[in-house]
Order: C-alpha cells, then structure tokens, then sequence
C-alpha cells in the first residue's frame, strides 16, 4: 500500500471522505517523510508540527460532519520562506536580514488556509532568490532527492525538495526566471508560473508570481483553484476570473495544444545545441 504522503491531492480528499484515511493520518504520514528525509535533503525552513496537527483534527472533524471548507480540505501543503506566514520570520534565504516575525499571512497563505489545507511548513530558498541552485547562507544547502549529489536548481529550491521527496502533494513557490519551473525540471515535478496578477502577493513585486509546483498536473489545477481567488492588497491583481482549473482538463487532447518554445533567454549561458535539437 502507498504511503498516504504519496497521494495526490483528490485521492487523499476521497479517502478523507469516505473515511479511508483522516487528514491526521495524512498529516503523520508527511511528518514520518519529513523526520526520514529531511536530514539528508534540507529541505525545510520551518515545520510547524503542533499546529499542523491542530489544523488537521479541525479538518477531520470537518471531513466527519460533512462540511469540508474545500476539495483540499485536510490536505498537508508547503510554503517557499518568502510566501509571509504570520508569526514567522522570512529571512529571503540570507543570514543578512533580520529574523522579524511578519504579522500577517501572505495572500497565498490565506488562501491555503481559507480552503482547509494543512500547512506543514515553510521551505527553504538560496539568498534572496537569486541563485539556481539550493545553496543558502541561512539555511545551508538543499539537496535533490532523486541524487543527493546533484542540484535542485532554484530559487523555489526546498519546494521542489519537498515535493519530491513526498512530503505531501502541495507545494507553492515563487518565480521570476524559473524560480518555480527551473526546481521542477531538476526534480521531476510539475510546475505552473501563472501570468503576473494572477496569483495576488503582499508585498506587491514586478515580475514575481506565486505558483504551485506538484507532481501531477491535476493537483496543481486544484491548487490554482484557490492561489488565484482575489485579495485587495496586490495592486498588480488581475480582475479575478472563477476559472475551475481542474475542470479545464477534462477530456483535454494533450497532442492539440501548442507549445512556445524558449531557446534563447538573451542573458547567461546559450542552451547546447545537442538540448535545443532535443526539444526541436
């Protein structure tokens, strides 16, 4: 039997609906991932156990009385260090800031915690975003699951650690340049930067989204069910659209959509030819 961090978003919502399994059960068994895990890939920033085990008997008894807040009620979830959670310090990846409780959740946190998931904790990221790789003069260095040699790429480093690793299906991070697509392609995950204004943030910062990296696509549409609701502190907000991402997919012909295809950034180093033929 897969262990319950395994799961994917929907079939953890249908166990805890069926009463298979309780976002308890869930939350333990991410937390089991997390103590295997952890010492070997740095993953994690902040892993807030005591609340998240209360979070997750609220959900339960939710799930029990047949009013869960969402589809992703219960369902454990990560937030990159520099997604604002109240009463956590977010060193933006350097031991060069000062580690000031923020007063307030981020709207992506809100959002998560509005829909009932479960916040596990915060993960880690190479100082102040601006690097490729998972190396922190705070948090040390964050190492691929798959090689512990090799890179995770970055800046949304300890997510993509985490969701490959299994601590649970959610994972939501931020992207610039492939902050969120770059880990995901290191890690073997899938990872969504949303068009800017979609996903609202506090503070507002040209060019920065919040996007969800997961390891299917399904999960990362029910994700975007609830990064994308509306917050009036992001003056760069698009008008909200209630688009049910998940509901876009259904019966989708992969082979009939059209991919753009980036080969030349015009900053950094140029693609091998070998990759561009590759993708061509």
């Amino acid at each position: 039997m897969h262990s319950l961090a395994d799961l994917g978003a929907a079939r953890l919502a249908a166990a805890f609906r069926s009463g298979e399994a309780s976002p308890v059960d869930a939350l333990r068994a991410v937390l089991e991932r997390v103590d295997a895990w952890e010492p070997l890939i740095n993953a994690m920033y902040l892993v807030h156990r005591d609340a998240a085990l209360a979070a997750a008997r609220e959900s339960e008894a939710r799930w029990r009385a047949g009013r869960p807040l969402s589809a992703l009620d219960g369902v454990p979830v990560t937030l990159k260090e520099n997604l604002y959670t109240k009463g956590d310090p977010a060193p933006l990846g350097t031991g060069a800031t000062a580690l000031v409780p923020k007063p307030a959740d981020a709207p992506p946190a809100a959002r998560v915690r509005e829909a009932g998931c479960v916040i596990v904790g915060k993960t880690t990221m190479p100082d102040f975003g601006m690097l490729s790789s998972g190396v922190s003069s705070i948090h040390g260095v964050t190492r691929n699951p798959w090689r512990l040699d090799r890179n995770t790429s970055g800046s949304s480093s300890g997510a993509a650690a985490a969701a490959a690793a299994g601590y649970g299906p959610l994972h939501v991070g931020t992207d610039i340049g492939g902050s969120v697509r770059l880990p995901a392609t290191h890690c073997g995950l899938f990872a969504l930067k949303p068009s800017l204004g979609r996903v609202p943030i506090d503070p507002p910062y040209m060019g920065r989204v919040a996007g969800p990296m997961t390891r299917s696509v399904h999960d990362a549409a029910l994700l975007m069910n609830e990064l994308a609701r509306p917050d009036r502190r992001d003056f760069m907000s698009l008008p909200y659209q209630p688009v049910d991402y998940a509901a876009q997919l259904d019966g989708l012909d992969a082979k009939r959509l059209r991919i753009g295809l980036l080969t030349d950034m015009r900053a950094g180093l140029p693609p091998q030819p070998a990759v561009v033929a590759a993708c061509e």
